[in-house]
């Protein structure tokens, strides 16, 4: 039985196989612990210099896109993000923590216009307040066998007036970026279904939520580029 461990983790019903192994050490691994920082800055040149590829599951795709927000900005020097939890009244994936983000609509101009827009009907973010610096990589969702695109932007300060909307998200999360380096938080399981290649499930133990599958491995491609030394 895998648990996070004493006063971390959340609500969430995580649907493991019976197969379920523990995985690896994080990619940061090789800095120490109390030296893991994100600069924003850095991570900015990063991304815009980064060509987003697609991550290949093995999932099926049934045509839908959708795309997420992750904003990113500094709340008294800490480099911060903004994500959510998802409301208990949701027919899925009650109680999970996302980014703001679902389904293109015909009416949105591009898939950036529909991270925004969801980002603004969930949290009121502003669109006029988020600059997007760049792309992380897409890949197809396990429930809906969506096309995912997530899309990285700064905000130049922290975002004001934000407002949860009670019918989509149960709480708005701003988490320093470096919670996430802790050794504490991290997990890696590995899940394999129906005799099919096990695959990596990176899990985030934070005090009061579990953040994982397709948020946690967004977040490990994310502080992955962030630390690398290279």
């Amino acid at each position: 039985m895998i648990s996070p461990p004493p006063g971390r983790g959340g609500p969430q019903i995580i649907p493991r196989p019976a197969d379920v192994r523990l995985g690896g050490p994080p990619p940061w691994n090789h800095t120490p612990e109390r030296d893991r920082h994100v600069d924003l800055a850095l991570l900015e040149r990063r991304l815009a210099a980064y060509e987003p590829q697609f991550s290949d599951r093995g999932l099926a795709a049934t045509g839908r896109t959708s795309a997420v927000l992750i904003p990113l900005y500094d709340v008294d020097g800490e480099a911060t993000v903004l994500l959510t939890r998802r409301s208990p009244t949701m027919r899925a994936h009650r109680h999970e923590v996302s980014f703001p983000g679902g389904r293109h609509d015909e009416e949105d101009a591009d898939l950036l216009a529909t991270a925004l827009r969801e980002a603004s009907e969930e949290v009121a973010l502003d669109p006029a307040t988020v600059r997007p610096v760049g792309e992380l990589d897409r890949f197809v969702t396990g429930g809906s066998g969506s096309l995912v695109h997530p899309f990285v932007a700064r905000l130049d300060q922290r975002p004001q007036g934000l407002v949860a909307n009670p019918g989509e998200v149960e709480a708005i999360l701003e988490v320093p970026l470096r919670e996430f380096l802790l050794d504490a938080v991290w997990r890696e399981e590995l899940w394999a279904r129906d005799g099919h290649q096990a695959w990596p499930v990176t899990f985030f133990e934070l005090v009061g939520d579990t953040v994982w599958g397709a948020t946690g491995n967004m977040l490990r491609q994310l502080l992955t580029m962030a630390t690398d030394p290279v």
